[in-house]
């Protein structure tokens, strides 16, 4: 099979190296092509067939081409296209990739909801029963609603995927012929793919885990305890699951992989950048200095406000969420948010 990754970062690189390994005594199956727009970044990855910036130290597979070339009609003769980028720019891949080859099925990897975008740009017109902030499905059907299209999501940091640990991820996608060919492209000896047509709790699971490792990450740089920490992945999935059901997501999918299993990772792993937020932030550094020291892009970051504006427009209540805002936004100490939500009045679990 022929796969382009389009993006270059850390989860788009580490991909395109397990894809391109040898399975075993075979070699790889397909052919890979890691495409990112920096000429710059072209050359140093070729002479050092590695991706110094994102994942330092970890070799290139002989097999896997690299490109910088335009997009533009090569991208008709791959049989899967994967859209690698930072949800902000998911948006203008999709309509770059609908006028250039519509007939080739695109997934997408990120993780998290589309900023709202100014009001008299016609979108709201166009799609009245979403707010404005979206899902990145949503995205799709404003944007390039004829394209075959899933999510490949699950808990994975890009370091372990291109080291070859092992790792289980969800391909999901509402076109069960696109289901098995995800399954098809990236299920391999340290990779194993699960399919499930619900993109929906796949993406609210993704995205909404984020925010709640910030919060893990504040409670942690607080030295709270690993009781603190455990309270807050529990509530944290109830928040998950609140939002998903409301946007029509099923309980399976929140409890599996792509919902809980994404949680606990991000939560408790020293490579979750929104973690690393989190401890930073209980530190008493300011936002604008984590993100700008951190070098890759913390979603939960960008996220967080728009998942507590879908989840106010639809009644769900979100306490963890909320604070974590405040805490972004600088109106409440990471002291006084974890202090608001032990104050909370107490209530039945379920």
């Amino acid at each position: 099979m022929k796969i382009a990754i389009l993006g270059a970062g850390a989860w788009g690189t580490a991909l395109a190296i397990a894809l391109s390994h040898d399975q075993g005594a075979e070699p790889s199956p397909h052919q890979v092509t890691l495409w990112a727009r920096d000429a710059k970044w072209l050359e140093s990855a070729e002479r050092t067939r590695s991706n110094e910036r994102y994942l330092p130290g970890i070799a290139f597979p002989a097999s896997l081409r690299l490109s910088a070339k335009p997009l533009d009609e090569w991208m008709a003769s791959e049989d899967l296209l994967v859209i690698a980028t930072p949800m902000a720019a998911l948006r203008g891949m999709l309509e770059t990739v609908a006028s250039l080859c519509s007939d080739v099925p695109v997934v997408w990897l990120c993780k998290g909801f589309e900023a709202p975008k100014p009001q008299g740009q016609g979108l709201e017109r166009a799609h009245p029963s979403i707010p404005l902030g979206l899902m990145a499905h949503e995205v799709l059907l404003q944007a390039a609603p004829h394209l075959v299209a899933g999510v490949l999501s699950g808990p994975s940091f890009a370091r372990e995927v291109a080291l070859g640990q092992p790792t289980a991820l969800v391909a999901a996608s509402p076109n069960p012929a696109l289901r098995a060919m995800m399954v098809e492209a990236f299920h391999g000896p340290q990779l194993r793919v699960y399919a499930n047509e619900d993109w929906v709790g796949v993406e609210v699971g993704g995205a909404v885990k984020n925010v709640m490792a910030i919060a893990c990450g504040i409670c942690d740089g607080l030295d709270l305890g690993t009781n603190a920490r455990a309270a807050l992945i529990t509530r944290g999935l109830v928040e998950i699951s609140r939002l998903g059901l409301a946007l029509g997501a099923k309980s399976d999918t929140l409890m599996g992989l792509s919902g809980l299993g994404d949680l606990v990772l991000t939560a408790t792993g020293d490579l979750s950048r929104n973690r690393q937020v989190g401890l930073s932030l209980a530190k008493g550094r300011r936002l604008e200095d984590i993100v700008k020291d951190l070098g890759h892009v913390a979603e939960g970051v960008y996220s967080a406000e728009t998942v507590l504006t879908r989840a106010q427009a639809l009644q769900v209540e979100m306490p963890i969420t909320q604070m974590v805002v405040h805490v972004l936004k600088e109106t409440l100490t990471p002291q006084a948010a974890m202090k608001s939500l032990m104050a909370r009045q107490s209530k039945l679990e379920f």
